[in-house]
Parts: C-alpha cells; sequence; structure tokens
C-alpha cells in the first residue's frame, strides 16, 4: 500500500547550500537521505514529496554546517501480509520467478505460482503447468498476494508473493477462474433424498 507521511527529523545544511533558499537546501538533503531507502516504521521510501517547514539554523563551533529541524512529507510504499498486488514479471529462474511491484521485486517461489506441478523450462526461459498448461514467461502481468515481509533497513527488503489461489496470476488465468466461479453458480442445487 503507498502512504503519504509527515516526517520531523534534523539535517545538516553545508556551506555550499548557503545560496539556497532553505527548503530548496532541505529538499536536496533529505532527498539524499531519504529517497530510495526502507525503514521498519515507513517501508520503501520513494519520494520527498514536499518541506513543510525548516527551522533555525543552530551552529556548532568547529563545525561549517548549520543543523536545522525540518518537518516534510514523504511517498513510501509499505507492504503488508494478505494485501493483493500486482506487476510485471521481469525474471524467471529455476526457483521462481521476480515480479516489479513498482519500487520492489517480489519473489513468487516456483510452489507458489498455481495449484499445479510446475517445471522450468531453461530455453525459453518459462514455467509450464503440467495439468493446466499455464505458462508464466517474463513481461506476463499478474496479481500476487504478499505472504512474507523482510524489510531490512537501508537499501534491501525481501517479499514473497504467491499466485496459487483463485483469482491471482494472469489476466488469463483470472477470467478462466471467474468463469468457473459463474458456472459453478448456475448449477442447480441437487436436493438430497431423505
Amino acid at each position: 500500500m503507498f502512504y503519504l507521511y509527515t516526517i520531523t527529523s534534523k539535517i545538516e545544511i553545508p556551506p555550499f547550500l548557503f545560496d539556497q533558499e532553505k527548503k530548496i537546501s532541505a529538499r536536496i538533503i533529505l532527498s539524499e537521505d531519504f529517497e530510495g531507502t526502507i525503514t521498519r516504521d515507513y517501508g520503501f521510501i520513494i519520494a520527498v514529496v514536499d518541506v513543510l517547514s525548516v527551522g533555525p539554523g543552530i551552529i556548532i563551533p568547529g563545525n561549517a554546517n548549520t543543523f536545522h529541524e525540518v518537518e516534510f512529507s514523504i511517498l513510501a510504499f509499505k507492504p503488508a501480509i494478505s494485501e493483493v498486488v500486482e506487476g510485471d514479471v521481469v525474471e524467471i529462474v529455476d526457483f521462481g520467478s521476480f515480479i516489479r511491484l513498482g519500487p520492489l521485486d517480489g519473489l513468487v517461489h516456483v510452489s507458489q505460482i498455481c495449484d499445479d506441478y510446475i517445471s522450468y523450462e531453461q530455453v525459453s526461459n518459462r514455467f509450464i503447468g503440467k495439468e493446466t498448461g499455464k505458462i508464466l514467461e517474463v513481461h506476463d502481468q499478474v496479481r500476487a498476494k504478499i505472504i512474507a515481509v523482510s524489510l531490512g533497513t537501508g537499501r534491501s527488503g525481501k517479499l514473497g508473493l504467491t499466485m496459487r489461489q483463485r483469482f491471482l496470476g494472469k489476466d488469463e488465468w483470472i477470467e478462466t477462474d471467474l468463469d468457473d466461479y459463474f458456472t459453478e453458480k448456475e448449477k442447480p442445487e441437487v436436493e438430497s433424498e431423505s
């Protein structure tokens, strides 16, 4: 899920940015410090959206930088367990496929691709379901559910995904699931004999 957070922090503005307006200087520093990082509280920080306020500078003897309290807003992606997400298959390897979910990639392990025995074709770099004939290739658009989230700090994080359940996977898989669902609903109920 994408969130907009308002944060307060302290920054150091170096002398080479003194000729800029304080908000512009603060935005440059905040962008370098926060954008592209992962935190446990906010998830993956995509962008510094706005600098709301920059407090007065404090000068510390022996340091050329000025220190400021700042309030700013960020746009972040914080994945949650059981959240349904959509993305593109960007890489297929023998143990699973990597799905690009905007700022992060998630892994769909081979056992979580679909409810079928899956084989990996190395020559054509794709997965094929034995019973269903479902094919998963690079550049396919898919819908998946988040089943594991491991957000470290800094610039690393891992997402585990599944597409085994109904209404997940490629668009054509979802259409088939919908057709099956409505076909089941249209069947008349058989009364049992007492």
